[in-house]
């Protein structure tokens, strides 16, 4: 069960890493190249002239991202805790400090400019940030108090709320290509895309308690068998869906980005 565990985070952790490199060369490269309009390419309306105080904060919440995408796996590696503590340590402040500037960039975004998909997704999405300023500042309070059983849980809420930013978009790609956009439409507005607001992250927090509650007292036979097919199934899942992403849509946008 710990190893099939390993297993689908090595495999999330992977093509989060990914991802990540995708968002900084599309977006953060736009912007160091001056040209921001292209992020209206993939969400129409993201960028706009007349609102730089989104921009920023929509620039500062890519980067956090980022840091916390490429950052998050690293902290869940047990040897490394306990080898390391102090990089550890060190490594938890700045991905702290970057979930806080993600969360609230993410937040003055929302209530700046407001979201493509209107109040659903603006309600939605305003959630999602608070819930990561949430668990940012609980992990990091509990760290300082010394208690490391409820600092870990909150650790761990941090890290599936965060990782939620990328599953948004494996989402979309796979229900796009399985249902040919059914129920979605170009401004975000329509019934899949109102669920889309919520879904993408509320689950991660059931799997994350569930998980925090199975590290305190064993599962029985039945449900720990089922939760290793579980977690094997969605790592191959979330391998060949990266393959694809990355051969089709983050691998030359990145390559693109070095070319230039």
């Amino acid at each position: 069960m710990r190893w099939s565990g390993v297993c689908l985070a090595a495999a999330v952790w992977m093509s989060s890493l990914l991802f990540s490199m995708y968002i900084l060369a599309a977006y953060i490269g736009d912007w160091v190249t001056h040209e921001l309009a292209h992020w209206n390419d993939a969400l129409p309306g993201l960028y706009d002239v007349r609102t730089p105080i989104a921009t920023s904060a929509m620039g500062a919440h890519i980067i956090a991202g980022s840091i916390l995408l490429t950052l998050g796996f690293i902290q869940l590696v047990a040897p490394l805790r306990n080898r390391f503590p102090v990089v550890h340590h060190w490594i938890g402040r700045i991905y702290i400090v970057a979930a806080l500037a993600a969360g609230v960039g993410g937040l003055t975004y929302v209530f700046d400019k407001g979201t493509i998909g209107g109040l659903p997704m603006n309600i939605g999405f305003g959630l999602y940030g608070a819930l990561v300023i949430l668990a940012a500042v609980q992990a990091y309070r509990y760290a300082r108090a010394r208690d490391i059983q409820h600092h870990r849980a909150w650790a761990i809420r941090l890290f599936a709320i965060v990782i939620a930013s990328w599953l948004y978009r494996m989402d979309y790609g796979f229900w796009l290509i399985t249902t040919h956009g059914a129920f979605h439409t170009d401004d975000f507005r329509g019934p899949f895309d109102v669920f889309m607001a919520f879904w993408f992250y509320l689950p991660n927090l059931v799997v994350a308690q569930w998980f925090i509650r199975a590290e305190r007292r064993a599962p029985s036979a039945a449900v720990a068998s089922s939760a290793v097919a579980v977690c094997v199934l969605c790592a191959i899942v979330v391998g060949v869906g990266t393959y694809y992403f990355t051969k089709f849509y983050w691998g030359p946008a990145i390559l693109g980005r070095l070319a230039i």
